[in-house]
């Protein structure tokens, strides 16, 4: 079972979010007038999300949801949850987790998770428990069996005498199906209306993974919503995917009974969006491009061969210079360079590491260095960074955040940063909401000419982004590559 782990995502807010005589979500007219938080507040519903300006959301791993590829987080619920929350102006936390009954529990326990983002069937059964949102989209069920071995070079009347195409003639058949999915009770009432016995398997699988079981001849039968079969057919081609097994479906996120407002909220925005250009190219994107099935046999794929960059080895074997996790080299590789080694900034770094000529000769490393010492005098530069805030930060987790920004914008101005910290009672050991906000702001004249600034001017903007994107993107890399 895969570990539950959480995402954190920081989203630009297009346009601020106003609040005075009531709370107003951007890009609509949505008002919710004289909103109070009492004491008792419901911690899942809007009011509470917009004052902790966070949203909570659990999806799932597979190849059209979630998942990794050449290093850049992708997924059609991942980027539909982006742009839900950057519309009602929050950040984004995501659980991650293929048990649908651990995704039910996050949602229905007090403050662990806002909304389900994924294809959820709506059932009968399941709206005793879950309040369903406007459908993102539409599906049907449907049967995936394995063609005949030598289908290709069987006449089209043989190979449908081979296959299922006749509900009645799945009497008898044994078919897995994943553990209280909606695919489950289908089933059952499949049984009902042709008044006969179907054996049928539940188990702690996804249903892409049995998809693959039926491929490989390991069983027979499974149960898939359709525009994810064919997604799949295009990785195995020998799967047959039909006979239809229900009629078309909605597929809706899912919140909490006494969270109204969300999914007032919720609705709005997806009824609209669904309507959009956006939207169709985004569905596209992920259900009909021709290249998944290139994608997904990659070994730059996190389902696939499970590799980050073709660097890996290196980060992995280089990460003890100062005792980070791999991943979280990799992920500052991909923010500086997107693992290109002949990329130059126009400031004149240079290389995997986009390191700085000055920097750079202090490792005798140039331009023309070969990728694996670019590397080595990447780590090393962060390796000294360490060493120079090791006694001042002394919490390890919060020290990381002030050596990617000093990675980026030099040691000096972060030092600066924690000096206005200090001036004007922040944190300066806490790097959220506290010295962020003055490395943000050392572009504007009152903090870069104030007498405790030593290194003058710097962009702030970009150091700040950077290190919750990196930080971010190492999240996506622990959910989705092994350590």
């Amino acid at each position: 079972m895969r570990q539950q782990r959480i995402v954190k995502f920081l989203l630009v807010v297009a346009i601020p979010l106003i609040i005075f005589s009531g709370l107003i979500l951007t890009n609509r007219s949505v008002v919710i007038e004289e909103v109070v938080l009492e004491e008792k507040e419901n911690l899942n519903d809007l009011p509470a999300i917009l004052e902790r300006g966070v949203l909570k959301a659990t999806t799932d791993y597979n190849s059209t949801n979630y998942f990794v590829y050449r290093g850049q987080p992708m997924g059609f619920h991942l980027e539909l949850l982006k742009m839900f929350a950057r519309h009602i102006g929050v950040e984004l936390e995501v659980f991650v987790s293929n048990d649908l009954n651990e995704n039910f529990e996050c949602l229905l326990a007090d403050g662990e998770c806002n909304v389900i983002a994924m294809d959820l069937t709506v059932t009968r059964s399941r709206r005793g428990k879950l309040a369903f949102t406007a459908p993102h989209s539409q599906t049907r069920q449907v049967l995936v069996q394995r063609r005949p071995n030598n289908w290709y070079n069987m006449r089209s009347s043989e190979v449908e005498d081979y296959l299922v195409r006749n509900q009645l003639d799945l009497a008898g058949k044994t078919i897995y199906v994943q553990k209280n999915s909606a695919h489950l009770l289908r089933l059952k009432n499949l049984m009902e209306e042709i008044g006969d016995t179907i054996y049928i398997v539940q188990v702690d699988q996804e249903t892409e993974q049995l998809i693959e079981r039926v491929a490989n001849g390991e069983i027979a039968f499974t149960v898939s919503d359709e525009h994810v079969a064919r997604v799949n057919q295009t990785y195995y081609a020998n799967i047959d995917i039909n006979t239809p097994l229900s009629f078309s479906q909605n597929l809706s996120w899912a919140v909490r009974h006494d969270t109204p407002l969300l999914k007032e909220a919720i609705d709005e925005w997806m009824r609209d969006f669904v309507q959009t250009r956006q939207y169709a190219n985004l569905y596209a994107k992920y259900f009909r491009n021709p290249r998944s099935s290139h994608m997904a046999r990659s070994q730059y794929h996190s389902l696939g061969g499970g590799r980050i960059s073709i660097y890996d080895d290196y980060f992995k074997r280089f990460a003890d210079i100062i005792g980070w996790d791999w991943r979280l080299i990799a992920s500052l590789a991909f923010q500086e360079s997107r693992f290109n080694h002949d990329a130059v900034s126009w400031a004149g770094a240079f290389g995997i590491m986009q390191l700085m000529p000055n920097t750079a000769a202090m490792y005798k490393v140039d331009e023309y260095s070969s990728p694996v010492d670019n590397i080595i005098a990447g780590i090393r530069y962060l390796n000294w960074i360490d060493s120079r805030l090791q006694n001042i930060i002394e919490d390890e987790e919060e020290r990381i955040k002030f050596i990617l920004a000093s990675y980026n914008v030099g040691i000096g101005h972060v030092l600066d940063a924690r000096r206005l910290a200090v001036k004007y009672g922040r944190d300066p050991d806490i790097w959220k909401d506290n010295v962020d906000y003055f490395v943000l702001n050392k572009s504007k004249p009152k903090y870069y000419l104030d007498p405790v600034v030593q290194h003058g001017y710097a962009r702030g903007s970009e150091p700040f982004h950077y290190v919750t994107e990196i930080l971010e993107r190492f999240e996506h890399y622990k959910n989705a590559l092994d350590s």
